[in-house]
């Protein structure tokens, strides 16, 4: 199966915790069949600290199956095509 999703590419998310969210594809796995979008589906880890660090947070993101995303024609926020 052909995959039209590229690095790059705006999608929205259909399925999920994350519905409706629009953002911007980061990276693509094509064994797995998912995705990375920026700033969807982060998870803050807190690093605790000790006598040699501080303590601090880290943001990553995690990868959505691509059957929960669709694709967008044109990035318009108010009037969007579902692209299939």
């Amino acid at each position: 199966m052909k995959n039209k999703i590229k690095k790059g590419d705006y999608i929205i998310v259909i399925y999920g915790k994350f519905k409706n969210k629009i953002g911007k594809v980061l990276n693509f796995f094509k064994k797995k069949k998912k995705i990375l979008i920026k700033n969807i589906n982060y998870l803050i880890k807190n690093i605790k600290y000790n006598y040699l660090i501080k303590g601090y947070r880290i943001k990553k993101e995690y990868s959505i199956h691509i059957s929960n995303v669709c694709l967008i024609k044109k990035l318009n926020l108010d009037n969007y095509e579902k692209k299939y």
